[in-house]
C-alpha cells in the first residue's frame, strides 16, 4: 500500500521546488539574470561583505552584463544612479557598454557620469582592463572630452579633488581641445604648467590669492573651493566658519566632526546655522542623501557636535524619508537581526569601512514603516522573532537604534511568517528586510520554507502581497517573484516608492 505519509494530498497551490542554494548552502530560489543585475547594482559596492568578495561580485556583474540585452544594462546603469544613489556599479555598467555598445553609452553617459567623481570612476574601470579593454576607445574618449570642455569652473575644481587617477591623469589623457580662453589656462594651471593666474577664471584666481595672503599673514576672504584645497593652509576657526556656511549640504554631514575639531561650533550661531542648513527639507532632497548616510552621521558625531546639530540629522532623516507611504490595512515588517547582518552595508573597505551595517539598514526600513503606519506590527527576527516594544511617536533614528542593538543568531526568514500562522493574524502586507541567507528552516526537498509559510498565511489572506527587501548582492531569494511577491534590491529611499506601488498593485 503506498505510504501516506509521503504522498498525501496537497493543499492550496503547488509550490515550486527550490532552484538554488544560497551562501549557507540552504535551499533557495535563483533570481533571472536581469533581477541579479539590478540587485547588483542597487546593493553591491564591489568591495568585501559577509558573504561575497570583491572579485566575485565583479566577476558576475561582468558576466551578467553580457547575459542580458546592452539595452537593459544602460538602464540598469542610468537607474543605479539616479534613483539608488550609486557610485561604482552604475561607472561599472557604462564601461562596460564602451566595449559593448558605444552608441548606448552615448545615449546615457551624461546621466552616469554626472560629476568629476564619476568621470574619473569610469576612466578608472575602463582603463583598469576590467571590462575587457585597457584603452578608452575614441567615442568614450570623445565623451570625456564632452564633459570636460563643458562643465563649469566650480565642477571642475569639485572634479579636481582625488586621485586614482586625478583629474590632471584624465587631461593628460583625453587631451581637450578648448575653445574658451580661461578652460585652457584652467587646464595648464591643473596639469602644472606656467600660466598667466589674471587668464584664470575668478574662483580659481580668489583661490591662488588666498595662498599668497595665508603665507605673507594677510587676512583674505576665504574662496569658494572644495574645502580639501584648503586643508594644508592654517586655518582660523573664523575661516573654517566661512567653508561651513559656503559648503554643501553633502560636505557639512559628512564634515561636522571636523568643524568641531577646528571650533566652528564654538563661534556665536554658528551651530544654530549648521543645523538649520541641515533639516532644510529642500536641502536634503536637492543632496540625493540615502538614509543610511544620515545614520552614519548621527553615529559618528563626537562629543564637540552640539546637541541642536544631532537633533538636525534627526530632523533630516525624517525629510529623507518624506516619500515612505502610509499602507492601507495591516501592515508587519521584520527585519533580520541575525549575524550575517552584522557586516558593514556598503562592504569592507578598510580604513572607510562604513559604520552602518545591514542590521542598521534593516531597521532603519523597519523605524521609518512605523512611522509612517503607526498600528504596523514590528518583528525582528534571527533563528526566531525577537520580543521587542517600540514606539511608533518615538524618532525614526530612536527606533532603528533600539533595533539594531539586538544582533546575533542564526537566519530564519521564516519565522516571523510562522508566528503570524500561529496566531492566525489578519494582515495586507509583509516586508521582509534581509540578506535572505536563510539556513535555521532549510528544507530537504521541495519549496523553501519561508514559501511554505507564506502559502499558509494566504489561505487566510487571500489579498496579502509580500515584499522582500534585499540589502546585500547574493543573487537568490527565499520566496521565488510571483503576482503577490515582489524582491526588491537596494538600500536608498527609492525602495520605499517601488513598494508603494507594488503594495497598491500597480506594478507589472
Amino acid at each position: 500500500m503506498v505510504n501516506t505519509q509521503l504522498f498525501q494530498s496537497l493543499k492550496g497551490a503547488l509550490l515550486p521546488d527550490a532552484t538554488a542554494r544560497n551562501h549557507e548552502q540552504a535551499p533557495a530560489y535563483a533570481l533571472s539574470a536581469r533581477h541579479q543585475l539590478a540587485q547588483l547594482a542597487a546593493t553591491g559596492c564591489l568591495n568585501q561583505t559577509f558573504y561575497a568578495s570583491a572579485e566575485s561580485q565583479l566577476d558576475t556583474v561582468r558576466a551578467l552584463a553580457q547575459t542580458v540585452d546592452a539595452e537593459f544594462v544602460a538602464k540598469t546603469a542610468v537607474y543605479a544612479r539616479q534613483a539608488g544613489q550609486m557610485k561604482d556599479m552604475p561607472a561599472l555598467l557604462a564601461a562596460t557598454l564602451a566595449v559593448r555598445d558605444v552608441a548606448l553609452l552615448s545615449q546615457v553617459f551624461g546621466r552616469v557620469v554626472d560629476n568629476g567623481k564619476m568621470l574619473r570612476n569610469f576612466v578608472q574601470i575602463v582603463r583598469s582592463g576590467s571590462v575587457g579593454r585597457k584603452s578608452l576607445g575614441s567615442r568614450p574618449k570623445k565623451l570625456v572630452q564632452h564633459w570636460l570642455l563643458t562643465a563649469s569652473e566650480k565642477q571642475l575644481l569639485n572634479a579636481s579633488v582625488g586621485n586614482t587617477p586625478s583629474l590632471a591623469d584624465v587631461v593628460k589623457m583625453v587631451h581637450p581641445k578648448p575653445t574658451e580662453a580661461w578652460r585652457a589656462a584652467w587646464f595648464a594651471w591643473l596639469i602644472g604648467k606656467a600660466v598667466d593666474e589674471a587668464a584664470l577664471p575668478p574662483i580659481t584666481q580668489a583661490f591662488e590669492r588666498f595662498k599668497r595672503s595665508e603665507a605673507d599673514g594677510v587676512a583674505c576672504e576665504v574662496p569658494d573651493v572644495p574645502f580639501q584645497m584648503l586643508t594644508a593652509l592654517e586655518l582660523s576657526a573664523a575661516q573654517w566658519a566661512q567653508i561651513a556656511r559656503a559648503g554643501s549640504w553633502q560636505m557639512v554631514r559628512q564634515n561636522l566632526n571636523t568643524f568641531a575639531r577646528h571650533g566652528v561650533f564654538e563661534l556665536d550661531g554658528m551651530a544654530e546655522a549648521i543645523a538649520a542648513k541641515l533639516r532644510d527639507p529642500k536641502a536634503v532632497a536637492q543632496a540625493r542623501v540615502l538614509p543610511y548616510q544620515l545614520m552614519s552621521a548621527f553615529k559618528a558625531t563626537g562629543e564637540g557636535v552640539p546637541a541642536v546639530v544631532r537633533d538636525a540629522l534627526q530632523d533630516a532623516m525624517e525629510a529623507a524619508l518624506a516619500n515612505v507611504s502610509a499602507f492601507d490595512g495591516r501592515v508587519v515588517v521584520c527585519p533580520d537581526v541575525s549575524g550575517s547582518m552584522s557586516s558593514a552595508v556598503t562592504g569592507h573597505r578598510g580604513s572607510a569601512t562604513s559604520s552602518v551595517r545591514c542590521i542598521d539598514v534593516a531597521a532603519l526600513v523597519a523605524a521609518a514603516v512605523l512611522r509612517k503606519n503607526p498600528a504596523a506590527r514590528v518583528l525582528p527576527f534571527e533563528q526566531e522573532v525577537v520580543k521587542l516594544s517600540l514606539n511608533a511617536r518615538d524618532s525614526v533614528m530612536t527606533n532603528a537604534q533600539a533595533l539594531a542593538a539586538i544582533g546575533g543568531g542564526g537566519t530564519n526568514c521564516s519565522a516571523p511568517l510562522a508566528l503570524l500562522n500561529k496566531e492566525r493574524a489578519k494582515v495586507e502586507l509583509v516586508i521582509l528586510v534581509s540578506d535572505n541567507e536563510s539556513w535555521v528552516d532549510a528544507t530537504r526537498r521541495g519549496a523553501t520554507q519561508t514559501l511554505r509559510e507564506w502559502e499558509v498565511l494566504k489561505k487566510r489572506n487571500p489579498q496579502a502581497r509580500l515584499v522582500c527587501i534585499d540589502i546585500q548582492p547574493h543573487g537568490t531569494t527565499q520566496a521565488a517573484e510571483r503576482h503577490d511577491i515582489m524582491n526588491v534590491g537596494g538600500f536608498s529611499d527609492a525602495v520605499f516608492a517601488v513598494m508603494a506601488s507594488f503594495a497598491e498593485g500597480k506594478t507589472g
